[in-house]
């Protein structure tokens, strides 16, 4: 199931990057301004953010495995329709740029269950003492997709043109979206390869502190009245700001700002997402590792300022390098450290969110986004204005802004009735 997990976090990054990669040779056809591009890219963020609620309010009310199959049809079908974006009739209602913007933000819509629903499966999956670790298969799925999709897709436009990449996303995601139908159960007692011992083990392992399947409705006022809770979504605005410069303007950045050719652009810009496969795994071990050596109040802090301010320095020195592909290593171990401290963050939405870990998982996710919705518009205006170096200094400081949230976040507050400190 964490195989699962990886596999679709990497499509979905896939389906997530590939404008980014594609987006010089669309702008090129179709003389896009720089500023318009990044509207553009953001559109995916919107939709993406405002969905997110729902979509964690649907992984607890109906099951991880139903939602992750028609969210994975719907995002898959309209990736594939971004090949078309300029026959579509949005473009003849709206123009060009509109019709671009319209199906990334759909696209947005469909991906935006996809967080809440793998933060449900680790619930349901792993034990109490790996909550770290289960976390980090998603963002082990980031990384790995964020270093695949540069090469695939700079490999597949440069043979068939950058329509067909958009295709081949599509196709990719109707595959997975069956395995999930076909190999996937929402709990271990359901799926007929578990046996009876192993649904022991993971019961046992598994904290008691709540049953992980959400009876009612969704408590949304002891939700947003937990303080850790809003300093949780918070810091996780602030670190979806600077990781979402790597999911937009990085390949145009490597290309047109520091030099590279475009081959080597699609090499070095997979280097931050090797970092992040590399430093999530390292992140869950580490936060699980703090909890165990320091407990649950003060353990997962440590494993988020670790990983956060590191961030902020590496992506400062980034930023002010004069070599490039010095610059381009810095920013990529940056990246890799945020990550790293991201994991603790979704361990942190079942600790506090327990049987209604999807629903919280969906609102730090919500402001993460948020988040990464302003990251290329703000980042656009800034070097238009004040330069690149600007743009990324900018960054690091909200980067360091993310650790420090984390002086507010309690994770042995949670907000369900059922929490037990026994397992503080």
């Amino acid at each position: 199931m964490m195989g699962m997990v990886t596999a679709t976090t990497i499509l979905t990054y896939l389906d997530r990057l590939n404008l980014s990669i594609a987006g010089k040779y669309i702008q090129d056809e179709f003389l896009i301004p720089l500023k318009t591009m990044g509207w553009i890219f953001s559109a995916f963020l919107l939709g993406y953010a405002l969905s997110q609620i729902p979509g964690g309010y649907l992984a607890d009310r109906y099951g991880p495995r139903k939602v992750l199959v028609s969210a994975i049809s719907w995002w898959s079908i309209l990736t594939a329709a971004t090949a078309i974006a300029p026959r579509l009739p949005f473009g003849r209602w709206f123009g060009l740029a509109w019709s671009f913007a319209i199906v990334r933000f759909l696209i947005g819509i469909g991906e935006a269950p996809s967080s809440p629903c793998y933060t449900k499966i680790v619930a349901n999956w792993m034990g109490y003492a790996q909550r770290g670790l289960g976390s980090s298969f998603n963002l082990l799925g980031i990384g790995l997709g964020g270093a695949l999709t540069p090469v695939l897709i700079t490999f597949i436009m440069q043979h068939w043109g950058w329509r067909a990449s958009f295709y081949c996303c599509g196709l990719g995601g109707i595959l997975v979206a069956l395995a999930w139908y076909f190999l996937a159960t929402d709990r271990p007692e359901q799926h007929p390869g578990v046996s009876h011992a192993e649904v022991e083990l993971i019961g046992r392992n598994r904290s008691n502190d709540a049953q992980f399947a959400s009876q009612g409705h969704v408590p949304w006022g002891r939700i947003f009245t937990n303080r850790s809770v809003i300093a949780l979504v918070v810091g996780y605005f602030c670190q979806g700001f600077p990781i979402y410069f790597f999911h937009t303007w990085l390949f145009i950045y490597l290309v047109r700002v520091r030099g590279f050719s475009l081959t080597q652009g699609g090499f070095y810009g997979a280097t931050p997402y090797l970092a992040i496969a590399l430093a999530s795994p390292m992140g869950g071990f580490f936060s699980d590792f703090a909890v165990r050596k320091f407990g649950k109040r003060l353990g997962p802090r440590l494993a988020v300022w670790v990983g956060m301010f590191s961030s902020a320095i590496l992506l400062w020195e980034g930023a002010h390098a004069e070599n490039k592909v010095s610059a381009i290593l810095l920013l990529a171990a940056a990246a890799g450290c945020n990550m790293f401290a991201s994991v603790t963050f979704w361990a942190a939405c079942i600790d506090l969110g327990q049987e209604y870990a999807g629903s919280v998982a969906g609102l730090m996710n919500t402001l993460g986004n948020l988040g990464g919705w302003l990251s290329p518009i703000v980042t656009a205006y800034m070097a238009s204005r004040l330069g690149w170096t600007s743009a990324l200094t900018l960054a690091a400081l909200i980067t360091a802004a993310s650790g420090l949230w984390w002086l507010l976040v309690d994770t042995t507050k949670g907000i369900g009735a059922l929490y037990r400190s026994t397992s503080c």
